[in-house]
């Protein structure tokens, strides 16, 4: 009895939360139909909430903006945009942030999450998996003797939240893993090993 009730909570709970996380974006997603008139709205068109429909509108506003930011009359207006918002106080700081963190993570020539590693932490003989997010910068490097990397290392199984490091370039061993399977393995808080490689 307990072996079925356990096997059909392995087959019903990935399924539930799939179903709860893709309910949530899509319903965060349907919130841009409030930029719409009443009148246009799907509920007063057919008389009942339609799930789905406002995701689509969001996914057109961004391509439709990528289009527009293309050419030179839309350039032009994003570059003005952006001018303005970095003379208000407190948002330019905010969106000024956002935007590096938005371009290193989505930008094809980012080095983001590029590299899965082996590292040593949080104390010696004791391993975790990071990305490597680039190399560190600014007045950090005048107090570091020899090379550094930047490193995330991520909280299980929210890996959302995690910490900053900076560490020798000599102890963040590379790993011949996708950062998918990385991701997938500390989600899954090593549950879900990815497959094993014959050592080189």
């Amino acid at each position: 009895m307990r072996k079925y009730f356990i096997t059909g909570l392995l087959i019903l709970v990935p399924l539930a939360i799939t179903l709860w996380v893709l309910h949530a974006i899509i319903s965060t997603m349907d919130q841009s139909l409030l930029l719409l008139p009443v009148e246009w709205r799907p509920e007063k068109l057919v008389g009942f909430k339609v799930l789905g429909i406002g995701t689509i509108l969001t996914l057109l506003i961004v391509f439709v903006t990528g289009l527009l930011a293309q050419n030179f009359i839309g350039n032009y207006v994003i570059k003005a945009w952006e001018s303005l918002l970095q003379r208000i106080p407190i948002v330019s700081s905010i969106y000024s942030s956002v935007k590096q963190v938005s371009d290193t993570l989505f930008s094809s020539s980012g080095n983001a999450f590029r590299k899965a590693v082996l590292i040593e932490y949080p104390r010696r003989d004791c391993w975790t998996i990071g990305f490597l997010t680039g190399v560190p910068g600014g007045d950090v490097v005048n107090h570091l003797k020899g090379d550094f990397v930047s490193v995330y290392v991520p909280t299980t199984p929210n890996p959302t939240s995690g910490f900053f490091l900076m560490l020798p370039k000599d102890e963040a061993i590379e790993l011949d893993m996708s950062v998918d399977a990385a991701l997938k393995y500390i989600v899954s808080m090593g549950v879900v090993a990815p497959e094993h490689l014959p050592t080189k």
